[in-house]
């Protein structure tokens, strides 16, 4: 790894810290710098994933505020998270990336359309408080989680969506959850990749300590940023990505 790919993968790192810790789609910086300075798709892929544990705990420094008193709620989901993730990450190192791929571009969408219309999907079900609506949660973070333990690209829109819809409409908070909720997850689906992948050290290293350094300020952004603004800005974000994705499919 030369000094400027060293370089470049170290400002990747701490922009797509301050994006994803903020709401938006950190891996729309960080992987394409990862395929820049020469490492395959697929090693890129968990390259970046192991890199990105090392936004879970700047993002929990920066969301301290959003983050008091929510232990219990944590402490209830988190095992959820790691399943889903343990799952994804079996997927992906016994399948063939290829199917899950044509299906990716779609998931995203259908994500960042549920987070843009999130107040009238939640004013819906609020009017319907049935079993359905009590499953959404666990099920759509089982599924969000096994994307993350997968591909990951859009896993934060996705929660996010979610959260937002089920959980709590205050973005901040939801956000922070959302960022603890995916940092189980990176940690579940990256000790099977460790064991499993051989990792790109060289360049794995300098990407997580720009995502630590990013993932501390994105949450002062999220806090500050009017949270229908913040809001939308995630979902073209995310629709952005669908379309990438769908265009390289």
């Amino acid at each position: 790894m030369t000094a400027a790919a060293t370089v470049l993968l170290l400002g990747a790192g701490a922009a797509a810290g301050i994006v994803g810790s903020a709401g938006g789609t950190a891996s729309l910086i960080s992987y394409p710098a990862l395929l820049a300075v020469g490492i395959p798709p697929l090693a890129a892929n968990v390259t970046n994933a192991v890199a990105f544990v090392a936004a879970w705990p700047g993002s929990a420094l920066g969301s301290r505020p959003e983050l008091r008193g929510q232990g219990p709620w944590l402490r209830r989901w988190a095992p959820v998270a790691a399943a889903g993730s343990a799952a994804g990450a079996t997927l992906l190192l016994v399948t063939p990336a290829r199917i899950f791929d044509q299906v990716v571009p779609f998931l995203v969408a259908f994500a960042a359309l549920a987070l843009l219309l999130q107040p009238k999907i939640s004013a819906w079900l609020a009017q319907r408080p049935g079993s359905g609506s009590r499953l959404l949660l666990p099920g759509g973070l089982i599924a969000a989680s096994a994307y993350d333990g997968y591909w990951g690209a859009g896993a934060g829109v996705m929660t996010l969506a979610l959260l937002m819809i089920t959980t709590e409409q205050h973005l901040p908070r939801s956000n922070a959850l959302k960022n603890m909720l995916l940092g189980i997850a990176d940690v579940t689906c990256c000790a099977m990749f460790i064991a499993f992948w051989p990792i790109d050290w060289a360049a794995a290293a300098p990407m997580a300590a720009g995502f630590l350094a990013g993932s501390m300020i994105g949450p002062s952004l999220a806090r500050h940023i009017p949270g229908h603004l913040l809001r939308v800005i995630v979902a073209l974000a995310g629709l952005g990505l669908a379309i990438r994705l769908w265009a390289a499919s």
